[in-house]
């Protein structure tokens, strides 16, 4: 039985004769051993790949996460497991051709863990870029306030403690 790649890629080489643009958007995961600018360099790499062969209609850099799941991979050296990775995504537009190539080139990207390539609109991509946004700004409003909360807690501790000592 084919893997699902494999699947995915004999579908979209069964469309390469056709020439008209579609969106497409690439979401991976990449090794979490990488060091920071190693997952720079990677992810500029990849983002330049696509914006060659087609237009690049959004794009989030790679974020450390927690998977909600392991990720297992046989390599050389043996199997390795992964509970985290650095995940990105890129919604890009190309045709058939092109889009057959860039997934044979995430495919034989070594630091890609695991991909996933769908079909997709620039509107819903766009929807997604802004939901993203505003999902990061609470979550920094959220840390800024927490942070104000365990100052206050720390100077409300300090103050007992002083009173406690005299």
């Amino acid at each position: 039985m084919a893997k699902k790649q494999d699947m995915d890629l004999m579908v979209e080489e069964s469309e390469v004769g056709t020439s008209e643009p579609r969106v497409y958007e690439l979401g991976f995961h990449l090794d979490p051993e990488l060091p920071t600018e190693e997952v720079k360099k990677t992810y500029q790499a990849i983002i330049d790949g696509i914006a060659e062969k087609g237009e690049i209609v959004a794009q989030v850099e790679p974020e450390k996460i927690q998977l909600a799941y392991t990720i297992s991979r046989q390599e050389v050296s043996g199997r390795r497991d992964f509970n985290s990775a650095y995940f990105a995504w890129v919604v890009y537009e190309t045709d058939a051709g092109a889009h057959a190539e860039i997934i044979a080139a995430a495919n034989a990207n070594k630091a890609i863990i695991r991909f996933i390539d769908l079909t997709t609109t620039k509107e819903a991509a766009r929807h997604s870029l802004e939901v993203h946004e505003l999902l990061a700004k609470a979550a920094a409003t959220a840390a800024a306030e927490a942070g104000e909360s365990e100052d206050a807690i720390g100077n409300e501790l300090d103050a007992a403690l002083e009173n406690v000592a005299v």
